[in-house]
């Protein structure tokens, strides 16, 4: 089921009957060991036993961010924390703000004792590890000498002339090392407009990481009509930042709708001072939604949009070590996994996007055992210079040509057309097949999600958060060297429709609400063609106000980082659990 011209593909019999056996061998649903391996021997395992809990985060804040150092350290962030938390940890800090930081002074890869639930308000209100100490980098608003935006977090106009928030979130962190005491922290701002800041950390004498002569920027974003919802990223295997935008707006439609202020606020960006008049320089839609690459990272950075990969929600972007497959994720309700496969190794501006398409082991499933065979769909092939010319078409719309009802971008009509024009056929029974209404392929790139459901891809994923791999153990894996590699991606909340009665997802148990972390098995040429379950969060108690899903289990996993040994660091986002957590899982305990 690898790559198919068809771009419906359809599963043999044979396919389904393999999928079918495998669910029978699933294994006990009261249980979660050898999920997709090991010999089945032995006592089964309690959830909790699998999960180590690394850190507690202050009351209202979730863990964004991590990044695992190649010495064991590990960057993670501190995302809106309660503005009500007052205690001071033994530095002084209070975790009122957003803050940027990281595990120092420890290695996650080797033995620790897990970090216990808060108890006390005092420890509610401190971020708490189990090993080394939290090492506070910067928080939201910290004014650094030299920089051309005002402070850590702010989101200035294009020209940096003006303030338009300082933004209270942030997320991925992407390091990029110049020697093992010595390097670069891009940490992402996910808000409307966008933000990125780079440190430039030193390591003192006493091992502690600082920011190194003030060097501390926001990313200079003007030159790509700046950006949205940095969310989650990953560090290319060539050594630039990959960041994600997440678009998180649906309907295209209503973008140039009046009353629409987080566009409003974009176009205070584009127009360089903060006004109410937006009809002379209003954002285009189609500039953005995309995985921004970050060039030059050590000297001037910058981005470089890659409208190749598809424009939807970008949670998260990973290369693979051919440095031609990506595999990208897609947040919100009823998204969709893709894929893209580049012409030329280490360069993401031309090439081929494809969707998923996928068939339930079984008609429904306990979410603990579920599993899905996944095929291909191709979308279309293109580069950023074509994209962007189409893109260009929609400049100059402005609120003035709002219409309610009607459409001043890309019509779901259109998208219909499309997609008849592409597969030769009559989809709605009108008894005619509808000519391309472009005559090229801007919808597989501008409405990537939508184009994708008409060809057959499976929009039915719910909150698809971090995807990631370990690049040594996946090259050692697909080269024969090495044991099995997978590349993980977490779902924070599996409801909507993976637990609705329609669709090819229909899956049971009412710790769908905690979400859980998935997993697909690297193949030859770095294809995947399965995806299982590895680890469902819970058990969820609706009667706990506190913590409705279980301490001991997981809540809302979102970004994730894979060790080379194939254990895996988890960040929550959730509101089910007082306080988030960061927790390491070993998927074959």
């Amino acid at each position: 089921m690898y790559l198919r011209n068809d771009a419906r593909f359809k599963l043999s019999a044979l396919a389904i009957a393999t999928s079918l056996a495998l669910a029978a061998c699933g294994g006990d649903s009261d249980s979660n060991d050898n999920i997709g391996g090991g010999d089945g021997g032995g006592d089964p395992q309690p959830q909790m036993e699998r999960l180590t809990r690394i850190a507690t985060l202050p009351l209202g804040s979730e863990a964004t961010g991590l990044f695992l150092k190649d010495d064991g350290e590990v960057f993670t962030n501190i995302q809106h924390p309660s503005d009500a938390n007052t205690v001071a940890d033994e530095d002084g800090n209070v975790y009122n703000l957003a803050t940027v930081g990281l595990i120092e002074d420890a290695d996650v890869r080797k033995h620790f004792e897990a970090v216990s639930v808060p108890q006390t308000d005092e420890e509610k209100q401190t971020m708490r590890v189990a090993l080394g100490r939290y090492n506070v980098l910067g928080q939201q608003g910290n004014d650094w000498a030299g920089a051309p935006q005002p402070s850590l977090g702010g989101i200035a106009v294009q020209d940096g002339t003006a303030l338009i928030k300082v933004s209270n979130d942030p997320d991925f962190n992407g390091w990029i090392e110049v020697s093992e005491n010595e390097g670069y922290l891009f940490t992402n701002w996910e808000d409307r407009p966008g933000g990125m800041s780079r440190l430039h950390l030193m390591r003192d004498q006493d091992g502690r990481w600082a920011v190194k002569d003030n060097d501390a920027t926001m990313v200079d974003f003007s030159a790509v009509k700046g950006t949205w919802v940095n969310c989650f990223g990953t560090v290319s295997p060539w050594n630039t930042p990959l960041t994600s935008e997440e678009l998180y707006f649906d309907h295209t439609i209503d973008w140039n709708a009046p009353d629409e202020g987080e566009v409003q606020d974009l176009a205070d960006y584009l127009a360089g001072e903060i006004n109410t008049d937006h009809t002379v320089t209003y954002p285009n839609p189609y500039d953005y939604g995309y995985i921004v690459e970050i060039t030059d990272a050590t000297g001037t950075p910058t981005p470089v949009k890659h409208f190749t990969l598809g424009r939807y929600s970008h949670e998260n972007a990973v290369v693979m070590p051919d440095q031609k497959t990506v595999y990208m994720s897609d947040d919100g309700g009823g998204v969709i996994l893709f894929k893209f496969v580049a012409d030329t190794a280490g360069d993401l501006s031309s090439g081929t996007l494809y969707a998923a398409r996928v068939v339930q082991d079984s008609p429904v499933m306990d979410a603990a055992q579920a599993g899905f065979h996944i095929g291909w769909v191709e979308l279309a092939s293109g580069s950023n210079d074509e994209i962007e010319s189409w893109v260009d078409e929609y400049d100059g719309i402005t609120t003035a040509d709002y219409v309610d009802g009607e459409n001043s971008y890309i019509s779901d009509r259109q998208v219909h057309e499309w997609a008849e024009s592409k597969l030769g056929e009559d989809l709605d029974s009108d008894g005619v097949v509808a000519a391309n209404p472009f005559g090229d392929d801007r919808v597989a790139f501008l409405e990537s999600r939508k184009a994708a459901v008409k060809l057959g891809a499976t929009g039915e994923f719910n909150k698809m958060e971090g995807i990631n791999i370990n690049m040594t153990r996946a090259k050692a894996s697909v080269e024969g060297d090495g044991p099995q590699a997978y590349v993980y991606v977490a779902m924070s909340d599996i409801t909507g429709k993976m637990t609705d009665t329609q669709g090819v997802i229909q899956l049971t148990n009412d710790d769908t609400r905690c979400g859980g972390v998935f997993r697909m098995p690297l193949e030859a040429d770095y294809n995947v063609s399965y995806l299982e379950m590895v680890e469902l969060g819970g058990p969820y108690d609706p009667t706990d106000a506190a913590n409705t899903c279980s301490v001991d289990g997981l809540a809302g996993p979102d970004n994730v980082a894979i060790m080379e040994d194939g254990r895996v660091l988890i960040g929550e986002d959730t509101g089910n659990h007082e306080n988030n957590m960061v927790w390491l899982l070993d998927p074959e305990a």
